[in-house]
C-alpha cells in the first residue's frame, strides 16, 4: 500500500508541475462551470428544460422532474453553486467534489434513456470533473490515505501571474455571456461585445505567457 501511495504522490507531483498541465487545468474549470450555469438558471427559474412531449420516455423523465418543484430548483441551485465554486481557485476542489455526483448522475440518465449523442458530451464532462478530483488528490488524499500529502506546485508562475488570472476571468465571463446569449437570457446584441472581450482575455494571456517565456530566458 505504502509503494502505491508513494507512486501516486511522484505521479501527482510531477503533473502538478506541468505548466501545459496547469493551464489546461484552469480551461477545464471555467468551461464545466460555463457549461452548467445556464441549465441551472432554468430549473431556479422553475422552467421545463426540454420541449419534448411526455409521450416520448425522455420528454416523460423531465415533466416529472419538473412537477416536483422543490426537487427541479434544488438541482439547479446545486449546479450553480457547483459552478461557482469551481471558478474560485480556493474552492475548485469543493466545486468538482460537487460536480461529480451531478454529472455522473446526469451521464446514467442519458444513457439509461438513449440520448441521441448527448452521452458522449455528458461523458467527456464526466471525465473532465474525475480529471480535477485527480489534479486535486493532493487535496483529497487525507480522505483517501489517512496521510497528508506534500505541498503541490504552484498553479501559476510569478511572472505575470496577475496578467494571467485576469486574462482567465474575462474569458470566462466573455463564455458565459455568449452562453446566456444562446440561451436566451441575454439579448443577441451582447454577442459582439462579449467575443471582443473574449478577444482581448486571450491576448492577455498570451501575452502573460510570453512574459514567463522571457523569464525562463526562453524566446517568445
Amino acid at each position: 500500500m505504502a509503494s502505491i501511495e508513494h507512486r501516486l504522490d511522484r505521479l501527482h507531483a510531477a503533473v502538478r508541475a506541468n505548466p501545459l498541465l496547469q493551464r489546461f487545468t484552469v480551461c477545464t474549470r471555467i468551461l464545466l462551470a460555463i457549461g452548467f450555469v445556464p441549465p441551472s438558471l432554468t430549473k431556479i427559474q422553475g422552467e421545463r428544460f426540454t420541449i419534448i412531449p411526455a409521450s416520448d420516455p425522455i420528454g416523460y423523465f423531465f415533466e416529472a422532474m419538473y412537477r416536483t418543484g422543490a426537487y427541479w430548483s434544488f438541482i439547479g441551485w446545486a449546479q450553480l453553486v457547483g459552478a461557482i465554486l469551481l471558478l474560485h481557485p480556493r474552492t475548485a476542489t469543493l466545486g468538482a467534489v460537487v460536480f461529480f455526483p451531478i454529472i455522473l448522475n446526469i451521464f446514467v440518465i442519458t444513457v439509461s434513456l438513449h440520448f441521441t449523442g448527448t452521452w458522449v458530451v455528458t461523458g467527456l464532462m464526466l471525465l473532465a470533473c474525475t480529471y480535477l478530483l485527480c489534479w486535486d488528490y493532493d487535496r483529497l488524499k487525507p480522505l483517501l490515505w489517512g496521510t497528508p500529502a506534500a505541498p503541490a506546485a504552484p498553479s501559476f508562475s510569478p511572472h505575470g501571474r496577475t496578467l494571467e488570472r485576469a486574462a482567465y476571468a474575462v474569458m470566462a465571463l466573455s463564455g458565459l455571456g455568449v452562453t446566456m446569449v444562446i440561451r436566451g437570457y441575454l439579448q443577441p446584441r451582447w454577442a459582439l461585445p462579449l467575443l471582443a472581450t473574449g478577444l482581448a482575455g486571450g491576448l492577455c494571456l498570451m501575452a502573460a505567457l510570453a512574459m514567463e517565456l522571457r523569464a525562463r530566458g526562453t524566446p517568445a
